[in-house]
């Protein structure tokens, strides 16, 4: 039996698989390999699973609808076609006749199993993985029976079988609303990672909305039980094996949930509606060997199709998803009638229930499409517009997943949603007291009569109010998004651009009928070093965000484009722009603009907008409430530690070292008192299972451990971990949850220190820390330094005390405000400066300086760039000269590095 390991966590890990072990199903010479008992069959390793939410595993389940042993037999009358009010009684009848021809492809009401497809099959290759049988789960006593008669549905209708597979991957059952009728799903997770991934190309969505605006007829199309007209080879037939409290059973059509299965229809589909290949003949791979007598070999061996024949439908289909559209009825009728015989080759069958043929509005991908434009159709609207504000990360992150799908419908939706994105799961934690969430609406109405002269106090965070009023916002603007109009080539597009301190976005606009309707909306925020740029900085990039979003459509057209702040006539006529300007100048070269300057607004250029599009100056007030607190990225410049002579401090040093392989990690800590500089305590210790950051975590709250008990003075704690000191110090967020949990233990320990300050230090000046953390992930043991050998050892490799600089007593202390320095009273011994960077810059630059003049190409090149060249050779200044100019020295004799794509104009 395979070996399992046990995670920090408690849960049991299936053991990887090695490629020398030998893969399960038909072998190489194409026999089957038999098949043992699971127990007694060395090559299976078993795996203890936990409890599972389907929310968790929703994208790698595979779901067991209810089945019929048969579907209801199919009448003309059935086949929804057209419009009475819309078409006349012959065409209806032109229509219904012609597809009723192919009756033997339409599948009434039910979910029995469709006839078979030609020309694919599904295999599952998990390399040389060996089989893994997972345990059966419970299921209640109250379930068992329907349980069972899911199974009994199944075997009925010939989709599963029994099995004796080695593999065998685990049932969830998943109660639904009512509380008491179920839905089987399969974890096919540990499966799925083991798969080799099938690359195909995938159609985007947005694609397959595009080029709709001559289109006066629509076919939306479901073909009957999707993925299971597939059928499996033996080998994945063997792997999809699932276990439940009844029995192992197997796959005879390739289910949801298994890695490649949408990659696998839709190559089917395309290779049908386009003809690349001819269905393959029936003589069957000695491998991949069929199950089903219908069925014939996949489409990879078969022969290249060259009928000179266009394609079907003209466009793409979304896995089982099939849009017909056309200009005219007799062009819809022949679109219809290719359709079919397409299907008739390839043994495709179509759900006459989810089928709509010849409509001028159909429902599609959750969208309305007509020749009106595009609505977005969510499923259930009432359910967005009237769920409560989320009490945990997963729930917002689903609401907000749900609105992103419709966010080119949503005006400004990327800024309206910024704070939602902020939160994080520490921030819900915060917020634990239900009472306190319930009163959050009602104080962002006390906010803003506040802001109206109301001096009560609000006791809130403020950005939970904002969080709350931008819920509220996207809600409103979900149930009133408008109709996008299909994009005319014929007509001029306008762009209108909007910027402000923290985000962008841009609408994309055509005239119909002297009124500018949307086509898109784009906009999301600015990132933390896009917050210095200069509002027409911004606003060229909102501009890019929209040529980007809608190069399918916009490409080689003439665009007029709206701007508050500037023509960005300088960016074009400029000559010799680097950095971002340079970059943003080349991007928009291709393009033909017509940039136009508006300050009052864009009806002053255009004239009549659609109601659906607010103007931009009424955007900027309606943000103010709901700003998220970004700050522009800028170099933090961290307090050098001072010290005066003879002054009694502690410092405290950690580092941490981890190894992946073996899984382990070393952290230590040591104590130093000042101003001896004398080891007080120093330790170490090991760990299974740590990341490197979780152990520099560790040694931080090592080192408060070191200072138990001591008195209380001020406090310096260094560390070379950027990532641990910027986290604790709040410069950067802390979003692993690993991490989280340690920085708030780290942060409640800081609290007993009120004087204390943080500062990153290089490892070679923590050399002392550093060695002891080694020497415990040598060992894979932590140990208590006690011998005096050992304290001299720490001493010794100490470089601290370079670092802690020694600032000399002055007679008349001064304290420096603004401008003016006045002489201090009181206290004859003044408390140190928290910034004192001239000593240390000096020491710094002499250090820097020596090492650049020690190393002999940067000491030539130095000598270059200042002219002495008369000790350098012919071929030192040719190689020189290469590259001197990204490099510069200045006035300190320090040699910097300048890359020519990284300057700008500033």
């Amino acid at each position: 039996m395979g070996a399992t390991s046990v995670s920090k966590e408690g849960r049991e890990e299936v053991e990887k698989p090695t490629p020398e072990a030998a893969p399960s199903g038909p072998t190489s010479g194409g026999t089957t390999a038999e098949v043992a008992a699971p127990v007694e069959d060395e090559q299976v390793c078993y795996h203890e699973g936990g409890d599972l939410r389907a929310e968790e595993v929703e994208s790698e389940m595979a779901v067991l609808p209810e089945v019929t042993q048969s579907t209801e037999d199919v009448t003309i009358e059935d086949i929804q076609v057209g419009d009475p009010t819309v078409n006349s009684a012959e065409e209806i009848d032109r229509l219904r006749r012609l597809i009723w021809r192919r009756r033997h492809l339409l599948i009434g009401k039910g979910n029995a199993l469709p006839p078979a497809a030609r020309g694919i099959v599904c295999d599952i290759d998990v390399g040389g993985a060996k089989p893994i049988a997972q345990r059966v789960r419970k299921v209640a006593p109250q379930f068992r029976e329907k349980l069972s008669d899911l199974i009994k549905g199944l075997l009925g209708a010939r989709i599963i079988n029994m099995s004796t597979s080695p593999w065998a991957s685990p049932i969830v059952v998943i109660i639904k609303k009512n509380g008491v009728d179920i839905r089987l799903c399969i974890d096919y997770r540990l499966v799925n990672s083991l798969t080799r991934l099938m690359i195909y190309p995938m159609p985007l969505i947005n694609d397959l909305l595009e080029d709709l605006d001559k289109v006066l007829w629509y076919c939306s199309l479901d073909m009957a039980s999707g993925f299971w007209v597939v059928t499996m080879t033996d080998r994945a037939r063997a792997i999809s094996a699932f276990i439940t409290p009844f029995g192992l059973f197997e796959w005879n059509r390739m289910p949801f949930g298994l890695k490649n299965a949408p990659q696998i229809y839709q190559r089917m589909l395309d290779n049908a509606l386009y003809g690349f290949t001819r269905i393959p003949r029936l003589e069957g791979d000695p491998v991949l060997k069929q199950p089903d007598p219908e069925a014939s070999p996949d489409l990879i061996p078969s022969e290249p199709k060259d009928d000179g024949k266009k394609s079907v439908l003209g466009r793409r289909s979304y896995i089982d998803d099939i849009l017909i559209t056309a200009e005219s009825w007799d062009h819809l009728c022949n679109r219809v009638e290719g359709l079919l015989d397409v299907c008739d080759e390839w043994n495709l069958s179509i759900s006459v229930v989810k089928s709509f043929w010849g409509k001028d509005q159909v429902e599609y991908l959750g969208h309305k499409v007509s020749n009106h434009g595009l609505e977005a159709n969510p499923k259930d609207l009432s359910a967005l517009t009237e769920l409560p504000f989320p009490g945990s990360l997963r729930a917002m992150q689903s609401f907000l997943g749900s609105l992103n799908y419709y966010s080119k419908f949503i005006e400004d939706y990327a800024i309206y949603a910024a704070v939602l994105y902020e939160l994080r799961e520490v921030d819900f934690a915060a917020m634990s007291k239900p009472e306190n969430r319930s009163r959050i609406p009602d104080l962002a109405v006390a906010v803003d009569d506040a802001m109206g002269g109301v001096d009560e106090p609000v006791e809130a965070d403020l950005r939970w109010i904002r969080a709350h009023k931008s819920f509220a916002k996207l809600k409103e603007k979900v149930a009133a998004t408008p109709i996008l109009r299909h994009f005319q080539p014929e007509l001029q597009p306008v762009v209108v651009v909007y910027a402000n301190d923290w985000a962008i976005s841009a609408a994309l606009m055509q005239e119909h009928d002297a009124v500018f309707h949307p086509v898109m909306f784009a906009s999301r925020t600015l990132k933390s070093n896009e917050l210095n740029y200069g509002i027409v900085e911004k606003e060229v990039l909102a501009l890019l965000r929209v040529l980007d979003l809608g190069h399918n459509l916009l490409v080689g057209r003439e665009i007029k484009v709206l701007a508050r702040y500037s023509t960005l006539a300088w960016l074009f006529r400029s000559s010799g722009l680097q950095g971002r300007l340079g970059q943003w100048a080349a991007l928009l070269s291709p393009w033909t603009l017509e940039i136009v300057k508006c300050t009052k607004g864009e009806d002053e250029i255009l004239g009549t907008i659609a109601a659906t599009i607010t103007p931009r100056a009424d955007v900027d007030q309606a943000l103010i409430a709901i700003a998220p607190r970004k700050e522009p990225r800028r170099k933090i410049q961290a307090p050098i530690p001072t010290a005066y002579p003879g002054e009694s401090l502690w410092v405290v040093s950690f580092d941490a070292s981890a190894r992946v392989k073996r899984g382990g990690g070393a952290y230590s800590a040591i104590l130093w008192k000042l101003p001896e500089w004398t080891v007080v305590r120093a330790r170490s210790e090991y760990v299974d299972g740590l990341t490197v950051n979780e152990a520099e975590y560790r040694g931080l709250l090592l080192c408060m451990d070191l200072l138990e008990g001591e008195i209380q003075q001020r406090l310096v704690v260094c560390g070379d971990s950027n990532l641990v000191i910027r986290q604790v110090r709040g410069e950067i967020d802390c979003k692993a949850p690993g991490l989280t949990l340690l920085r708030q233990k780290a942060l409640d320990r800081l609290l007993a220190w009120p004087d204390h300050e943080l500062l990153h230090v290089k490892r070679d000046w923590n050399g002392s820390a550093d060695s002891l953390a080694g020497a415990a992930l040598q060992r894979q043991a932590g140990v208590e330094v006690e011998e005096y050998s050992d304290f001299e050892n720490l001493v010794t490799l100490n470089r601290l005390g370079e670092i802690l600089v020694v600032r000399e007593a002055e007679e008349h202390p001064t304290a420096k405000i603004c401008p003016v320095a006045t002489r201090t009273t009181g206290d004859s011994r003044p408390q140190p400066p928290v910034l004192q960077e001239e000593v240390v810059r000096d020491l710094r630059i002499g250090r820097i300086k020596q090492a650049q003049d020690e190393e002999m190409w940067t000491a030539g090149l130095k000598k270059y760039l200042v002219g002495a060249v008369h000790d350098l050779s012919p071929e030192d200044i040719k190689s020189y000269n290469a590259v001197g100019s990204d490099y510069d020295v200045d006035l300190d004799g320090l040699l910097f590095y300048y890359p020519s794509a990284k300057r700008t104009t500033e």
